[in-house]
């Protein structure tokens, strides 16, 4: 299975690397992700529950970042276990530019590579690769949406430690606290 894409995200490539290289923005973003840990500097423990048509799994995985180009790019190895449901391995090439279109934002570019074997496999290609392709999408919603500019809907009173010159913060993406 091979995913290719491209996605505008609403931030600059230094604060967009920061966000990808940080396991609770992508734990957040990760539908079904119930835990992504740190275990070293390049490395990650996984745990996340999957449906794929009929199987329904819940996954083990560890990820090792590779070629390591901050910040602009890096590859994402990981391998996956789902006891009987089967398993799964790959990798995914990540890369990150300024947009010329856009001022301000990062223009990420992505090539997945994975195979799976055992029950998961049995479904058949077309299946596996919609659900990888769905799971793709909800995770690149989820991580723009953290970047996009929210108004508050009303002004905030003009006194508190969340407060600069009498204005509100906490609606900023990196005031949100997730």
């Amino acid at each position: 299975m091979e995913l290719k894409g491209e996605r505008l995200i609403p931030a600059p490539v230094d604060v967009t690397w920061i966000a990808l290289n940080d396991p609770e923005v992508l734990k957040d973003c990760v539908a079904g992700c119930d835990s992504l840990e740190r275990t070293a500097e390049d490395a990650f423990h996984a745990l996340m529950s999957v449906k794929i048509g009929p199987v329904s799994a819940r996954f083990k995985g560890n990820l090792k970042l590779a070629d390591v180009n901050p910040p602009t790019s890096y590859t994402i190895h990981f391998e996956g276990q789902g006891g009987v449901a089967g398993h799964g391995k790959g990798s995914a090439d990540v890369t990150l530019a300024p947009s010329v279109d856009v001022e301000g934002h990062t223009v990420l570019t992505y090539i997945a590579r994975a195979q799976v074997g055992g029950k998961i496999a049995q479904i058949g290609s077309r299946l596996v690769d919609a659900a990888a392709s769905k799971i793709a999408e909800e995770f690149f919603v989820a991580f723009e949406a953290r970047f996009r500019i929210e108004v508050p809907p009303e002004p905030a009173p003009a006194s508190g430690p969340d407060n600069v010159e009498g204005k509100s913060t906490s609606w900023l993406p990196w005031r949100r606290g997730g």
